[in-house]
Protein backbone atom coordinates (compact mmCIF):
# COMPACT_ATOMS: atom_id res chain seq x y z
CA UNK A 1 0.00 0.00 0.00
CA UNK A 2 2.80 2.00 0.04
CA UNK A 3 4.12 1.92 -3.51
CA UNK A 4 2.19 2.07 -6.66
CA UNK A 5 -0.50 3.57 -8.29
CA UNK A 6 -3.08 4.86 -5.44
CA UNK A 7 -5.93 4.32 -6.91
CA UNK A 8 -5.38 0.89 -8.17
CA UNK A 9 -3.93 0.05 -4.74
CA UNK A 10 -7.20 0.94 -2.99
CA UNK A 11 -9.72 -0.64 -5.01
CA UNK A 12 -7.63 -3.66 -5.98
CA UNK A 13 -7.50 -3.72 -1.28
CA UNK A 14 -11.31 -2.88 -1.66
CA UNK A 15 -12.70 -5.05 -4.18
CA UNK A 16 -12.07 -8.33 -2.11
CA UNK A 17 -13.64 -6.91 0.97
CA UNK A 18 -16.13 -5.70 -1.11
CA UNK A 19 -17.04 -8.82 -2.56
CA UNK A 20 -16.51 -10.89 0.83
CA UNK A 21 -18.83 -8.40 2.75
CA UNK A 22 -21.43 -8.99 -0.41
CA UNK A 23 -21.71 -12.79 0.19
CA UNK A 24 -21.60 -11.91 3.85
CA UNK A 25 -24.60 -9.95 3.38
CA UNK A 26 -26.51 -12.15 0.58
CA UNK A 27 -26.60 -15.32 3.36
CA UNK A 28 -28.07 -12.79 6.02
CA UNK A 29 -30.70 -11.73 3.05
CA UNK A 30 -31.16 -15.40 2.53
CA UNK A 31 -31.84 -16.05 6.22
CA UNK A 32 -34.85 -13.74 5.94
CA UNK A 33 -35.64 -14.85 2.43
CA UNK A 34 -35.93 -18.20 4.03
CA UNK A 35 -37.70 -17.42 7.32
CA UNK A 36 -40.32 -14.59 5.52
CA UNK A 37 -41.30 -16.95 3.15
CA UNK A 38 -41.21 -19.95 4.30
CA UNK A 39 -41.93 -19.23 8.20
CA UNK A 40 -44.24 -16.24 8.46
CA UNK A 41 -44.44 -13.10 9.58
CA UNK A 42 -43.68 -13.61 13.46
CA UNK A 43 -40.61 -15.30 12.24
CA UNK A 44 -39.44 -13.17 10.10
CA UNK A 45 -40.20 -10.38 12.45
CA UNK A 46 -37.36 -11.84 14.88
CA UNK A 47 -34.70 -12.26 12.49
CA UNK A 48 -34.83 -9.23 10.93
CA UNK A 49 -35.31 -7.32 14.40
CA UNK A 50 -32.45 -9.02 15.53
CA UNK A 51 -29.87 -7.32 13.48
CA UNK A 52 -29.20 -3.93 16.16
CA UNK A 53 -28.71 -6.29 19.32
CA UNK A 54 -26.17 -8.78 17.15
CA UNK A 55 -24.55 -5.60 16.17
CA UNK A 56 -24.66 -4.15 19.51
CA UNK A 57 -22.59 -7.35 21.45
CA UNK A 58 -20.63 -8.20 18.28
CA UNK A 59 -19.43 -4.33 17.16
CA UNK A 60 -17.91 -3.44 20.74
CA UNK A 61 -15.99 -6.46 20.27
CA UNK A 62 -14.86 -6.37 16.64
CA UNK A 63 -14.24 -2.53 16.95
CA UNK A 64 -11.29 -3.29 19.78
CA UNK A 65 -9.11 -5.20 17.56
CA UNK A 66 -9.30 -1.72 15.11
CA UNK A 67 -6.59 -0.87 17.14
CA UNK A 68 -4.60 -4.25 16.35
CA UNK A 69 -5.22 -3.70 12.46
CA UNK A 70 -3.91 -0.16 12.39
CA UNK A 71 -0.92 -0.96 14.94
CA UNK A 72 -0.53 -4.05 12.60
CA UNK A 73 -0.09 -2.01 9.60
CA UNK A 74 1.82 0.62 11.26
CA UNK A 75 4.44 -1.22 11.93
CA UNK A 76 4.01 -3.12 8.59
CA UNK A 77 4.71 0.10 6.34
CA UNK A 78 7.61 1.07 8.80
CA UNK A 79 9.30 -2.75 8.27
CA UNK A 80 9.19 -3.58 11.98
CA UNK A 81 8.49 -7.09 11.72
CA UNK A 82 9.00 -7.90 14.85
CA UNK A 83 6.52 -5.53 16.09
CA UNK A 84 4.40 -6.97 13.86
CA UNK A 85 4.73 -10.31 15.00
CA UNK A 86 4.16 -9.27 18.87
CA UNK A 87 0.87 -7.42 17.96
CA UNK A 88 -0.58 -10.57 15.32
CA UNK A 89 0.03 -13.05 18.72
CA UNK A 90 -1.27 -10.55 21.06
CA UNK A 91 -4.53 -9.60 19.15
CA UNK A 92 -5.18 -13.49 18.46
CA UNK A 93 -5.15 -14.36 22.33
CA UNK A 94 -6.78 -11.51 23.01
CA UNK A 95 -9.68 -12.51 20.43
CA UNK A 96 -9.95 -16.15 21.87
CA UNK A 97 -10.80 -14.72 25.10
CA UNK A 98 -13.34 -12.17 23.95
CA UNK A 99 -14.75 -14.54 21.49
CA UNK A 100 -15.51 -16.99 24.51
CA UNK A 101 -16.65 -13.63 26.14
CA UNK A 102 -19.59 -13.03 23.38
CA UNK A 103 -20.77 -16.41 23.79
CA UNK A 104 -21.35 -16.28 27.17
CA UNK A 105 -22.77 -12.83 27.14
CA UNK A 106 -24.90 -13.22 23.84
CA UNK A 107 -26.13 -16.66 25.27
CA UNK A 108 -27.46 -15.80 28.79
CA UNK A 109 -27.88 -11.74 28.11
CA UNK A 110 -30.67 -11.85 25.38
CA UNK A 111 -33.60 -12.56 26.86
CA UNK A 112 -32.90 -9.67 29.03
CA UNK A 113 -31.83 -7.07 26.45
CA UNK A 114 -34.68 -8.30 24.12
CA UNK A 115 -37.37 -7.29 27.19
CA UNK A 116 -35.71 -4.40 27.29
CA UNK A 117 -36.28 -3.34 23.68
CA UNK A 118 -40.11 -4.07 24.78
CA UNK A 119 -39.99 -6.88 22.24
CA UNK A 120 -43.65 -7.61 21.53
CA UNK A 121 -45.13 -11.25 23.31
CA UNK A 122 -45.31 -12.97 19.82
CA UNK A 123 -42.13 -12.40 18.59
CA UNK A 124 -40.44 -13.26 22.38
CA UNK A 125 -39.92 -17.05 21.92
CA UNK A 126 -38.52 -16.94 18.53
CA UNK A 127 -36.00 -13.95 18.94
CA UNK A 128 -34.60 -15.51 22.22
CA UNK A 129 -34.30 -18.74 20.28
CA UNK A 130 -32.96 -17.23 17.15
CA UNK A 131 -30.14 -14.88 19.31
CA UNK A 132 -29.08 -17.57 21.82
CA UNK A 133 -28.39 -20.55 18.55
CA UNK A 134 -26.74 -17.24 16.87
CA UNK A 135 -24.45 -16.46 19.61
CA UNK A 136 -23.21 -20.10 20.17
CA UNK A 137 -21.09 -19.02 16.79
CA UNK A 138 -20.09 -15.67 18.73
CA UNK A 139 -16.28 -17.35 19.51
CA UNK A 140 -16.41 -18.18 15.59
CA UNK A 141 -17.50 -14.81 14.71
CA UNK A 142 -14.66 -12.28 17.10
CA UNK A 143 -12.19 -15.32 15.64
CA UNK A 144 -13.22 -15.02 11.90
CA UNK A 145 -12.93 -11.20 12.08
CA UNK A 146 -9.99 -11.33 13.93
CA UNK A 147 -7.55 -13.40 11.58
CA UNK A 148 -9.37 -11.06 8.65
CA UNK A 149 -8.38 -8.06 10.16
CA UNK A 150 -4.73 -9.72 10.43
CA UNK A 151 -4.81 -10.12 6.81
CA UNK A 152 -5.89 -7.03 5.58
CA UNK A 153 -3.88 -5.16 8.04
CA UNK A 154 -0.66 -6.06 5.64
CA UNK A 155 -2.43 -5.45 2.52
CA UNK A 156 -4.30 -9.25 1.93
CA UNK A 157 -8.01 -8.96 1.28
CA UNK A 158 -8.42 -11.55 -1.07
CA UNK A 159 -7.76 -14.78 1.24
CA UNK A 160 -10.72 -13.72 3.60
CA UNK A 161 -12.74 -13.73 0.57
CA UNK A 162 -11.84 -17.15 -0.12
CA UNK A 163 -13.49 -18.13 3.28
CA UNK A 164 -16.06 -16.23 3.06
CA UNK A 165 -17.64 -17.50 -0.25
CA UNK A 166 -17.16 -20.53 1.18
CA UNK A 167 -18.86 -19.64 4.07
CA UNK A 168 -21.85 -18.67 2.66
CA UNK A 169 -22.63 -21.32 0.17
CA UNK A 170 -22.14 -23.44 3.25
CA UNK A 171 -24.46 -21.31 4.78
CA UNK A 172 -26.74 -20.82 1.95
CA UNK A 173 -27.79 -24.77 1.43
CA UNK A 174 -27.59 -25.40 4.96
CA UNK A 175 -30.21 -22.39 5.50
CA UNK A 176 -32.45 -24.40 2.63
CA UNK A 177 -31.79 -27.84 4.09
CA UNK A 178 -32.85 -26.81 7.55
CA UNK A 179 -35.30 -25.24 7.26
CA UNK A 180 -37.54 -26.33 3.79
CA UNK A 181 -36.14 -29.97 4.21
CA UNK A 182 -35.73 -31.40 8.04
CA UNK A 183 -38.26 -28.74 9.17
CA UNK A 184 -36.16 -26.94 12.03
CA UNK A 185 -37.86 -23.83 11.81
CA UNK A 186 -36.06 -20.40 13.16
CA UNK A 187 -33.50 -22.94 14.94
CA UNK A 188 -32.53 -24.00 11.58
CA UNK A 189 -31.93 -20.66 10.33
CA UNK A 190 -29.74 -19.34 13.51
CA UNK A 191 -27.72 -23.05 13.21
CA UNK A 192 -26.59 -22.57 9.74
CA UNK A 193 -24.95 -19.28 10.65
CA UNK A 194 -23.23 -20.79 13.07
CA UNK A 195 -22.12 -23.68 11.50
CA UNK A 196 -20.75 -20.98 8.44
CA UNK A 197 -19.68 -18.87 10.85
CA UNK A 198 -17.37 -21.36 12.55
CA UNK A 199 -15.66 -22.76 9.13
CA UNK A 200 -14.80 -19.28 8.20
CA UNK A 201 -12.89 -18.75 11.14
CA UNK A 202 -11.33 -22.19 10.88
CA UNK A 203 -10.22 -21.89 7.66
CA UNK A 204 -8.81 -18.41 8.52
CA UNK A 205 -7.01 -19.22 11.38
CA UNK A 206 -5.86 -22.63 9.81
CA UNK A 207 -4.15 -20.17 7.07
CA UNK A 208 -2.68 -17.76 9.46
CA UNK A 209 -0.99 -20.95 11.03
CA UNK A 210 0.96 -21.71 7.28
CA UNK A 211 0.98 -18.24 5.91
CA UNK A 212 4.38 -17.50 4.76
CA UNK A 213 5.13 -13.90 5.63
CA UNK A 214 5.46 -11.79 8.21
CA UNK A 215 2.31 -11.83 9.82
CA UNK A 216 1.90 -16.00 10.34
CA UNK A 217 0.96 -17.10 13.91
CA UNK A 218 3.12 -19.31 15.73
CA UNK A 219 1.09 -21.40 18.22
CA UNK A 220 3.76 -21.40 21.29
CA UNK A 221 3.62 -17.43 20.76
CA UNK A 222 -0.25 -17.23 21.19
CA UNK A 223 0.08 -14.77 24.44
CA UNK A 224 -1.06 -11.84 25.36
CA UNK A 225 1.88 -9.21 25.70
CA UNK A 226 0.91 -6.45 28.06
CA UNK A 227 2.33 -3.30 26.46
CA UNK A 228 1.43 -4.21 22.92
CA UNK A 229 -2.02 -4.92 24.08
CA UNK A 230 -2.22 -1.98 26.05
CA UNK A 231 -1.91 0.40 22.92
CA UNK A 232 -3.88 -1.85 20.60
CA UNK A 233 -6.64 -1.48 23.51
CA UNK A 234 -5.90 2.62 23.25
CA UNK A 235 -6.50 2.44 19.48
CA UNK A 236 -9.41 0.43 19.77
CA UNK A 237 -11.76 1.04 22.89
CA UNK A 238 -12.66 4.42 20.97
CA UNK A 239 -14.05 2.12 18.26
CA UNK A 240 -15.81 -0.53 19.78
CA UNK A 241 -17.46 2.48 21.61
CA UNK A 242 -18.24 4.09 18.93
CA UNK A 243 -19.80 0.89 17.28
CA UNK A 244 -21.80 0.18 20.93
CA UNK A 245 -23.17 4.06 21.07
CA UNK A 246 -24.30 3.62 17.05
CA UNK A 247 -25.84 -0.14 18.28
CA UNK A 248 -27.06 1.29 21.42
CA UNK A 249 -29.42 4.09 19.34
CA UNK A 250 -30.12 1.42 17.04
CA UNK A 251 -31.80 -0.38 19.96
CA UNK A 252 -33.48 2.71 20.82
CA UNK A 253 -34.71 3.38 17.61
CA UNK A 254 -35.71 -0.97 17.10
CA UNK A 255 -37.84 -0.24 20.20
CA UNK A 256 -39.94 2.57 19.24
CA UNK A 257 -40.29 0.08 16.03
CA UNK A 258 -41.27 -2.63 18.14
CA UNK A 259 -43.99 -0.28 19.76
CA UNK A 260 -45.63 -0.01 15.91
CA UNK A 261 -46.45 -3.74 15.99
CA UNK A 262 -44.53 -7.23 14.34
CA UNK A 263 -45.73 -5.80 10.38
CA UNK A 264 -43.28 -3.10 11.29
CA UNK A 265 -40.56 -4.92 12.71
CA UNK A 266 -40.64 -7.39 9.63
CA UNK A 267 -41.36 -4.46 7.10
CA UNK A 268 -38.12 -2.32 8.99
CA UNK A 269 -36.00 -5.48 9.78
CA UNK A 270 -36.18 -6.28 5.49
CA UNK A 271 -35.55 -2.93 4.81
CA UNK A 272 -32.18 -3.17 7.32
CA UNK A 273 -31.09 -6.10 5.11
CA UNK A 274 -31.35 -3.76 1.55
CA UNK A 275 -29.71 -1.49 3.51
CA UNK A 276 -26.62 -3.60 4.00
CA UNK A 277 -26.05 -3.32 0.31
CA UNK A 278 -25.32 0.41 0.60
CA UNK A 279 -23.08 -0.62 3.58
CA UNK A 280 -20.92 -2.57 1.19
CA UNK A 281 -18.57 0.31 -0.62
CA UNK A 282 -18.98 1.93 2.75
CA UNK A 283 -17.03 -0.70 4.29
CA UNK A 284 -15.24 -2.20 2.18
CA UNK A 285 -13.08 1.63 1.41
CA UNK A 286 -13.25 2.40 5.14
CA UNK A 287 -11.13 -0.92 5.44
CA UNK A 288 -9.02 0.01 2.54
CA UNK A 289 -8.43 4.03 3.82
CA UNK A 290 -7.76 2.46 7.35
CA UNK A 291 -4.82 -0.21 5.90
CA UNK A 292 -3.65 2.76 3.54
CA UNK A 293 -3.82 5.84 5.71
CA UNK A 294 -1.51 3.34 8.74
CA UNK A 295 1.01 2.77 6.59
CA UNK A 296 1.95 5.19 4.51
CA UNK A 297 1.79 7.30 7.85
CA UNK A 298 4.39 4.52 9.17
CA UNK A 299 6.24 4.93 6.48
CA UNK A 300 6.51 9.04 6.35
CA UNK A 301 4.80 8.99 2.98
CA UNK A 302 1.95 11.60 3.92
CA UNK A 303 1.46 13.14 0.76
CA UNK A 304 0.04 9.55 -0.35
CA UNK A 305 -1.71 8.83 2.62
CA UNK A 306 -3.69 12.36 1.69
CA UNK A 307 -4.16 11.50 -1.58
CA UNK A 308 -5.22 7.99 -0.80
CA UNK A 309 -7.78 9.60 1.51
CA UNK A 310 -9.31 11.91 -0.69
CA UNK A 311 -9.40 9.34 -3.74
CA UNK A 312 -11.19 7.16 -0.83
CA UNK A 313 -14.21 9.30 0.33
CA UNK A 314 -14.76 10.40 -3.46
CA UNK A 315 -15.49 6.72 -4.87
CA UNK A 316 -17.02 5.60 -1.70
CA UNK A 317 -19.15 7.97 -1.72
CA UNK A 318 -20.12 7.76 -5.00
CA UNK A 319 -20.93 3.81 -4.68
CA UNK A 320 -23.40 4.49 -2.06
CA UNK A 321 -25.64 7.14 -3.23
CA UNK A 322 -25.75 4.88 -6.74
CA UNK A 323 -26.81 2.01 -4.60
CA UNK A 324 -29.43 4.38 -2.96
CA UNK A 325 -30.72 5.58 -5.43
CA UNK A 326 -31.44 2.14 -7.08
CA UNK A 327 -33.67 1.02 -3.62
CA UNK A 328 -35.30 4.64 -3.98
CA UNK A 329 -36.37 3.20 -7.86
CA UNK A 330 -36.86 -0.52 -7.25
CA UNK A 331 -38.35 -0.10 -3.85
CA UNK A 332 -41.43 -2.46 -3.73
CA UNK A 333 -39.58 -4.77 -6.05
CA UNK A 334 -36.88 -5.34 -3.37
CA UNK A 335 -39.08 -5.64 -0.94
CA UNK A 336 -41.08 -8.17 -2.38
CA UNK A 337 -38.18 -10.29 -2.25
CA UNK A 338 -38.61 -11.15 1.21
CA UNK A 339 -42.39 -11.00 1.86
CA UNK A 340 -45.71 -11.11 -0.70
CA UNK A 341 -47.44 -8.79 2.78
CA UNK A 342 -48.84 -5.98 1.26
CA UNK A 343 -48.67 -4.02 4.89
CA UNK A 344 -44.78 -5.49 4.95
CA UNK A 345 -44.19 -4.32 1.76
CA UNK A 346 -45.25 -0.89 2.38
CA UNK A 347 -43.51 -0.35 5.68
CA UNK A 348 -40.57 -1.11 3.95
CA UNK A 349 -41.40 1.37 1.22
CA UNK A 350 -41.58 4.33 2.83
CA UNK A 351 -38.18 3.56 4.81
CA UNK A 352 -36.45 3.48 2.00
CA UNK A 353 -38.18 6.67 0.65
CA UNK A 354 -37.34 8.69 3.46
CA UNK A 355 -33.40 7.04 4.01
CA UNK A 356 -31.98 5.99 0.58
CA UNK A 357 -31.20 9.44 -1.06
CA UNK A 358 -29.15 10.17 1.82
CA UNK A 359 -26.45 7.14 1.95
CA UNK A 360 -24.36 9.38 0.47
CA UNK A 361 -23.91 11.23 3.93
CA UNK A 362 -23.75 7.83 5.49
CA UNK A 363 -20.74 6.95 3.36
CA UNK A 364 -19.10 10.32 4.40
CA UNK A 365 -19.27 10.10 7.68
CA UNK A 366 -18.01 6.00 7.81
CA UNK A 367 -15.22 7.25 6.01
CA UNK A 368 -13.69 9.97 7.38
CA UNK A 369 -13.85 8.50 10.79
CA UNK A 370 -11.82 5.00 8.99
CA UNK A 371 -9.11 8.10 7.97
CA UNK A 372 -8.85 9.65 11.57
CA UNK A 373 -8.73 5.68 12.77
CA UNK A 374 -5.88 5.14 10.33
CA UNK A 375 -3.85 8.11 11.36
CA UNK A 376 -4.37 6.87 15.24
CA UNK A 377 -7.67 9.48 16.07
CA UNK A 378 -9.58 6.94 17.16
CA UNK A 379 -10.63 9.17 19.86
CA UNK A 380 -12.30 11.60 17.30
CA UNK A 381 -14.85 9.13 15.68
CA UNK A 382 -16.44 8.12 18.92
CA UNK A 383 -17.17 11.65 20.10
CA UNK A 384 -18.61 12.12 17.17
CA UNK A 385 -20.88 9.39 17.12
CA UNK A 386 -21.33 9.50 20.22
CA UNK A 387 -22.96 12.88 20.15
CA UNK A 388 -24.37 13.07 16.70
CA UNK A 389 -25.75 8.92 15.99
CA UNK A 390 -26.41 7.97 20.14
CA UNK A 391 -27.03 11.44 22.05
CA UNK A 392 -29.08 13.10 19.45
CA UNK A 393 -30.43 10.59 17.62
CA UNK A 394 -32.13 9.24 21.04
CA UNK A 395 -32.98 12.86 21.94
CA UNK A 396 -34.75 13.71 18.98
CA UNK A 397 -37.05 10.18 18.72
CA UNK A 398 -37.45 10.56 22.57
CA UNK A 399 -39.34 14.15 21.99
CA UNK A 400 -40.08 13.82 18.22
CA UNK A 401 -42.25 10.62 18.34
CA UNK A 402 -44.26 12.32 21.07
CA UNK A 403 -45.40 15.18 18.91
CA UNK A 404 -45.74 13.37 15.84
CA UNK A 405 -46.36 9.68 16.44
CA UNK A 406 -46.42 8.29 13.13
CA UNK A 407 -43.14 5.58 12.21
CA UNK A 408 -41.82 8.42 9.31
CA UNK A 409 -40.60 10.40 12.63
CA UNK A 410 -38.28 7.25 13.14
CA UNK A 411 -37.08 6.98 9.92
CA UNK A 412 -35.99 10.76 9.79
CA UNK A 413 -33.95 10.25 12.35
CA UNK A 414 -31.02 8.87 10.00
CA UNK A 415 -30.56 11.56 7.78
CA UNK A 416 -30.84 14.06 10.31
CA UNK A 417 -27.91 12.33 11.79
CA UNK A 418 -26.08 11.47 9.39
CA UNK A 419 -26.06 14.97 8.15
CA UNK A 420 -24.93 16.60 11.49
CA UNK A 421 -22.35 14.07 11.46
CA UNK A 422 -20.89 14.37 7.89
CA UNK A 423 -20.78 18.63 9.15
CA UNK A 424 -18.78 17.69 12.57
CA UNK A 425 -15.79 15.82 10.24
CA UNK A 426 -16.01 18.15 7.77
CA UNK A 427 -14.79 20.99 9.96
CA UNK A 428 -12.33 18.71 11.90
CA UNK A 429 -10.72 17.81 8.78
CA UNK A 430 -10.57 21.34 7.19
CA UNK A 431 -9.31 23.25 10.90
CA UNK A 432 -6.97 19.79 12.00
CA UNK A 433 -5.15 19.37 8.81
CA UNK A 434 -4.01 15.89 9.90
CA UNK A 435 -1.88 15.21 7.13
CA UNK A 436 0.36 17.73 8.12
CA UNK A 437 3.50 17.13 9.42
CA UNK A 438 2.99 18.90 12.89
CA UNK A 439 -0.27 17.25 13.51
CA UNK A 440 0.64 13.57 12.18
CA UNK A 441 0.42 11.43 16.08
CA UNK A 442 2.80 8.28 16.03
CA UNK A 443 0.86 6.60 18.88
CA UNK A 444 2.66 3.07 18.08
Amino acid sequence: MTEGSISKKIVLFALPVFVGQLLQQLYNVIDSVVVGNYLGKTALAAVSSSGSLIFLIVGFINGLFTGAGVIIGNKFGAKDYKAVHTAVHTATAFGIIMGIFTTLFGVLGSPVILWLMGTPEDVMPSSTLYLRLFFIGGLGNVMYNTCCGIFQAVGDSRRPLYYLIISAITNTILDFLFVMVFDMGIAGAAIATVIAQYLSAILSFVKLLTVDGVHKVVLKDIKIDKNTLIKELKLGIPTGIQNSVIAIANVTVQSNINNFGSVAMAGCGSYSKLEGFAFLPINSFCTALTTFTSQNLGAGNLKRAKKGAKFGVIAGVACSEIIGLTLFLGAPLFMRIFTDQANIIATGVLQIHVESLFFALLAYSHLMASILRGAGRTAVPMFVMLGCWCLFRITYITIAVKIFPVIQTIFCAYPITWSLSSIIFSIYYIKVKIFSEKKVIQPL
